[in-house]
């Protein structure tokens, strides 16, 4: 083994773990912070609409955030920033319950989070290309799930034998191995970027005016966008109610019943995503996506007619599978769109605005209709937007993937 390949396996092997303690810090946010805000009395209502504040965040930066990711040449250092803007989040929600400190740590979050996305899926076609993207997505997937499902453990934990507080101070913590991963990252020499580096700035600055128009005209991106507010819309509000339903009904074990609700999934995702990565690559991005949106309604009938909070564990499984689809296939799929053309985290972005504006309007009106109809009422609505999802994956979601040799290098980005 040469001494770039030994480069290549430790930078691999260190965004990995990259992966792992990403997972680690962004899963102290969500379902723990809704059970956080209801144990202080805090309404279904407001609990979505503190949770929407940081969607509508990440909603309105994604797209400028996909650009500012393409436009740096210094990719870690955005991740590297995003981490920290977390860590700051997390310390935030620590320090209070109470409105104003829940509000500004939702924003850096959602801020934080549109940053950190493409650049770590810029991070991971530099080191690999776009030939192996789909098995390295795959892979990444698996880390983070193992991460989620570890910190969602050490989370409940010290929720239930500390206090719900204990969680964030934890999230905190856990977000310093991954400054430390990212450090780790080397890249390769390539003489592709290099050339791309030395492009005149005029020209770069006028292929990215170029490009959000490009994207806006492509049906594959439209269709798939419109998929991925309905998947999300879905989706995004499903635990964070049954997590509210929970601390309602039950004095004990509270925080230990959301972790299983996270580990569970999360351990389906790190044994299915290496696999659907490989099979997008070999059948088709479509039938995947098929088997991933089905799982939706099915999860949200089964949660509107459960009675008994122990139940919530097994529904959850089903998250699990639509997980691993959905994690690996939003930028593999964006892998596909770009077409190598220097557009690749901009495409992410587009994608996370949909995400942000389906998962904006699932959190604040399935609380509200909670709080008025009740929470199955709210989950017969959720199951709606799911199977609406799959209609449109069937009927209108063209192929993407290339059936063409692809230039392994043409717009991969530079990590530095």
């Amino acid at each position: 083994m040469t001494d770039r390949h030994k480069a290549d396996a430790r930078s691999l092997r260190a965004l990995n773990w990259l992966n792992f303690f990403v997972a680690n810090v962004q899963t102290g946010f969500g379902p723990f912070i809704a059970s956080y805000l209801a144990s202080h009395k805090w309404t279904q209502g407001e609990i979505g609409l503190a949770l929407s504040v940081g969607t509508i965040s990440a909603m309105v930066s994604q797209v400028p955030g996909g650009a500012v990711v393409d436009a740096l040449r210094n990719k870690k250092g955005a991740a590297a920033w995003a981490i920290i803007a977390i860590i700051v989040s997390a310390l935030l929600l620590a320090s209070s319950p109470t409105v104003l400190p829940v509000m500004i740590a939702e924003v850096f979050h959602g801020f934080a989070s549109c940053m950190l996305v493409p650049a770590m899926a810029a991070i991971s076609i530099t080191l690999v290309g776009r030939h192996d993207l789909g098995d390295r997505l795959g892979q990444n997937a698996r880390w983070a799930s193992i991460g989620s499902a570890v910190a969602a453990g050490l989370m409940g934990l010290f929720g239930e034998y500390y206090s719900p507080r204990a969680v964030f101070w934890l999230t905190g913590a856990l977000a310093v191995p991954a400054l430390f991963a990212l450090a780790m990252i080397r890249t390769n020499p390539n003489p592709v970027p290099v050339a791309v580096k030395h492009k005149p700035k005029p020209k770069r600055e006028k292929e990215e005016r170029e490009t959000l128009r490009e994207l806006l005209r492509d049906k594959r991106m439209l269709i798939f966008a419109a998929c991925v507010v309905l998947f999300h819309l879905s989706n995004a509000a499903m635990l964070n109610l049954a997590a509210g339903e929970v601390t309602a009904g039950m004095g004990d074990y509270v925080q230990l019943v959301i972790a299983a609700c996270i580990i569970v999934p999360q351990a389906i995702v790190a044994m299915l995503s290496p696999w659907v990565g490989r099979s997008a690559e070999r059948w088709g991005r479509r039938p995947i996506l098929l088997l991933g949106f089905s799982a939706l309604p099915l999860r949200a009938l089964l949660f509107a007619g459960v009675s008994s909070p122990y139940l919530l564990v097994p529904v959850q499984m089903l998250d699990g599978l639509s997980a691993a689809v959905f994690g690996v296939m939003l930028p593999l799929i964006a892998a596909d769109v770009a077409g190598g053309k220097g557009r690749y985290n901009l495409c992410i972005g587009l994608f996370g605005l949909s995400a942000g504006i389906g998962a904006t309007l699932s959190t604040t009106v399935a609380g509200f209709v909670a709080d008025h109809f009740g929470n199955a009422f709210s989950f017969f609505g959720l199951a709606a937007a799911g199977a609406l999802a799959v209609l449109l994956v069937w009927v209108a979601m063209p192929e993407t993937r290339d059936s063409e040799p692809r230039d392994e290098t043409a717009g991969v980005p530079e990590v530095h």
